[in-house]
């Protein structure tokens, strides 16, 4: 009896090894979409370094944020990592109508687009985070350009002016100040966190600046569909945009071959998952430490086994 549980353990690891030698099913690169901000290429290298130490061949291939879509249907690319539905528009569904494409779950992150305040702000207004504080306390947010309104830092104008119209439907005494672009909001966030200056600014996250400025999202009206159009949507029955941002996703995509060319790739990738607390501090290494991003991926990747490892084993 115990010879027969001996063998039968021996041919069970033997298929175990086997199973694991099938890997990689092809020698082919796995060609990895990179697009044109930071976090998406942590992102996408952190899966490829995760597949190359499954064995995998990885190239990373440059590919515009749009153009990718078609990319994915030809196989030029065999995944993309980070997809944002707030600003992929109709690429999105042509590349899944031709049935060469197909989601393979969401990435995890979880965005936000809408306004921020800093620690200075909540002492300056107590009511805050709740949007409804901001009228009792504009002046806090003022400078001479808008006194006694207060100021909204906003996107550059060449990225939308949707504010102007919710701060009226909202019924707010505050002011859209145009910033001139992404560095420029990003310095005001530090100027006002030097001089402990109340600040209100539009932005997102994941963003490295999470990692230098404690910011708070302020809790505007919930998105309702039909806000941004119809008066009879929203908190104001008189106005229209008198909402928060729409709240998005961020999704995976592949080629939809890579499913039966490399099968357990295709699984990991699908079980793939970043969290904002993971991404946001390899950004700020990146772009404000000056490390190199090989470095500061292949970091995580060793300090986080117990994450990954477990979709490995799943996959293989």
């Amino acid at each position: 009896m115990k010879l027969k549980i001996s063998l039968a353990a021996i041919s069970l690891s033997l298929f175990a090894l086997s199973s694991y030698a099938a890997v990689p099913e092809s020698k082919d690169p796995i060609k990895l979409a990179i697009n044109e901000w930071t976090g998406q290429h942590v992102s996408t290298h952190v899966a490829g370094e995760i597949l190359k130490r499954m064995g995998y061949n990885v190239e990373y291939v440059t590919a515009g944020y749009y153009p990718q879509m078609q990319a994915l249907e030809d196989n030029t690319v065999s995944a993309t990592l980070e997809i944002w539905s707030s600003n992929i528009g109709e690429h999105y569904d042509k590349a899944l109508a031709s049935g060469k494409v197909v989601e393979i779950g969401e990435l995890g992150l979880t965005p936000v687009e809408s306004w921020f305040v800093n620690d200075a702000a909540l002492k300056a207004c107590p009511g805050l985070p709740d949007w409804k504080a901001l009228n009792g306390c504009a002046e806090a947010f003022a400078n001479a350009e808008t006194y006694p309104n207060g100021r909204l830092v906003d996107y550059p104008a060449d990225w939308g002016t949707t504010n102007v119209d919710r701060i009226k439907g909202l019924g707010l005494n505050f002011t859209s100040v145009p910033a001139g672009s992404e560095g420029a909001l990003v310095a005001e966030m530090k100027g006002a966190e030097a001089r402990k200056q109340p600040l209100m600014v539009m932005f997102w996250t994941p963003h490295w600046a999470f990692a230098k400025v404690n910011l708070t999202n302020v809790s505007l009206p919930p998105y309702e569909a039909g806000c941004q159009e119809d008066a009879s949507v929203g908190v104001n029955p008189n106005t229209t945009w008198d909402c928060d941002w729409e709240r998005g996703y961020i999704k995976k995509m592949a080629w939809k071959g890579m499913k039966d060319k490399w099968p357990a790739a295709y699984k990991l990738l699908s079980s793939y998952q970043l969290r904002n607390q993971d991404q946001i501090p390899m950004m700020n290494a990146i772009d404000q430490d000056g490390k190199k991003l090989e470095k500061v991926v292949s970091e995580w990747v060793d300090a986080n086994e117990a994450i990954w490892k477990p979709w490995v084993k799943a996959a293989m």
